[in-house]
Formats: structure tokens, sequence, C-alpha cells
């Protein structure tokens, strides 16, 4: 690994709309380590939600498949790591479209998928109310079960550590859920 100065300098991120341009052109520039990719927002979060519960094969950020069948080619010859928070509600089902990819790339047994999961909270919300925790909104202070009815999506941030764990395991991609992800 290469020291922290060196290293933030062989890190690229793309961001949602840029995505596909920034990701494609990050395998031409000068060498790189990492590359992070942000798909999620919080009402993405709602929206995959949806795509889910109509589809259980759904609720991930589809887009990043075909950027992945762009750059893993490159990806894999050149080791870089990919960084994405494209799982949003369903990172098992995207991992699982980004091995499909590989595998149609003949990269199958070449490249390591890492999934951070288990941010997902929303089928524990009532309990967590049930057990006197409020979950006050940070702007105006009121509990969550004042609109527990409209809620679409729940999910917690874990921060880099799941992330950084994956990476020691020896992960290429690692795909995870709500993560904030910056370059």
């Amino acid at each position: 690994m290469h020291d922290n100065e060196n290293n933030q300098n062989r890190k690229r991120s793309g961001l949602l709309g840029r995505l596909a341009r920034s990701a494609c052109s990050t395998r031409r520039a000068r060498p790189i380590d990492y590359l992070t990719l942000d798909y999620l927002a919080e009402i993405t979060m709602s929206i995959m939600q949806k795509q889910r519960a109509r589809d259980p094969r759904f609720g991930y950020a589809y887009d990043f498949i075909g950027v992945m069948a762009r750059i893993l080619p490159a990806c894999v010859e050149k080791n870089i790591k990919v960084v994405a928070n494209a799982g949003g509600v369903n990172p098992q089902a995207c991992a699982a479209a980004v091995a499909d990819v590989a595998r149609k790339l003949g990269l199958g047994g070449k490249v390591n998928i890492g999934i951070v999961a288990g941010d997902d909270i929303m089928l524990k919300l009532d309990d967590l109310m049930d057990q006197g925790i409020l979950l006050e909104n940070m702007e105006d202070g009121k509990p969550l079960s004042s609109i527990r009815d409209r809620v679409q999506s729940a999910n917690v941030y874990f921060g880099a550590a799941p992330i950084a764990e994956a990476l020691e395991r020896g992960a290429q991609i690692i795909i995870t859920a709500a993560a904030p992800i910056r370059g």
C-alpha cells in the first residue's frame, strides 16, 4: 500500500450524472489504486426500496452494472480497487449482477467482490420505537412515530471500517449500500 500522501494522489471518484464518463476516462488517466463511485442520496434509497418491493432482483443502481462492464477489464489488469455505494437496498443483487458481468468478460475467477450490508433498519423501526427510542428528527425534534406511515426507507451509515475490512480481506470490488463515498 502507498503512503497516505501518495495514496491521495492515486484515487479517483465519480458522482452520479458524471459517473460513467468519469469512471471510463479514469482508466486512461495516470495510475490509480482506488476508484470510488457515489450513487446514493437519501431520496435514492427510497426509490430503490420501491424498486425492490416490485421486484426483489432490483433495488440497486442498475447503471453501475454498465459502468463495470466497461471498466472491469482495466481494473483487473491494473489492480484498481473499486468502492461503490451502488448496492442501494440490495447490495447482494448488485454484487451478483457484477459477478455475472465478470463471468461474461472471462474474468470470473479473477475478481473478488465484497459486500458491505446490514445498514437497512426498515424492519427494525417499529421495534426500536417500541423500546422507547424516539428517533427524533434532527431539524424539528419530532419523533419518527409522527411520520412512520410515510417512511419508505431507513438506513444507518457504517463509516469506512467495513470497507477497510473488505479491502484487507482482498476484495477488489466493494459494493456497499448506505455508505457515504467521497473521493
